[in-house]
């Protein structure tokens, strides 16, 4: 029996710039202030930006929401339910000693189909965070 596996290519820092630009075309677009992370498919930083004027948590939590989205390989806002009293990950925040966040902004980045990195959005109301990273994902492609 023979297998064949076809690589995918990683997350490149070119791949990194062009999702982080994207991001903040469409945050200034719609007059928000952002900070943007990008993770490679190990979880390692490939690039982060803060604007001048975005509040400083938001670094932090584009950052959370780009590991939760890889972490999970799923749009971190398809999860906020999950963490309600009675959804499916209810007690895993706490039961992790990991920055995961459960607000919409992180978004999974494939190619191929495969999972191969992720991006975060903070600064703005969630679902514009998750809007700019959707647009900053479909920019890559």
């Amino acid at each position: 029996m023979t297998t064949t596996t076809v690589a995918v290519a990683p997350l490149t820092i070119q791949d990194a710039e062009v999702l982080v630009s994207a991001a903040r075309r469409a945050a200034e677009a719609a007059g928000v202030t952002v900070s943007v992370t990008v993770l490679d498919a190990g979880g390692h930083l490939l690039a982060f930006r803060r604007d001048d004027r975005a509040v400083l948590i938001s670094g932090e939590t584009s950052t959370r929401k780009a590991y939760t989205a890889l972490q999970l390989d799923s749009a971190t806002r398809e999860l906020v339910d999950a963490v309600q009293p009675g959804g499916l990950f209810h007690t895993l925040p706490t039961a992790l000693d990991r920055p995961l966040l459960f607000i919409a902004g992180g978004v999974p980045v494939r190619r191929d189909g495969r999972l191969i990195g992720a991006i975060g959005v903070g600064g703005g109301a969630p679902d514009q965070d998750h809007d700019f990273a959707t647009a900053a994902v479909e920019a890559l492609v």
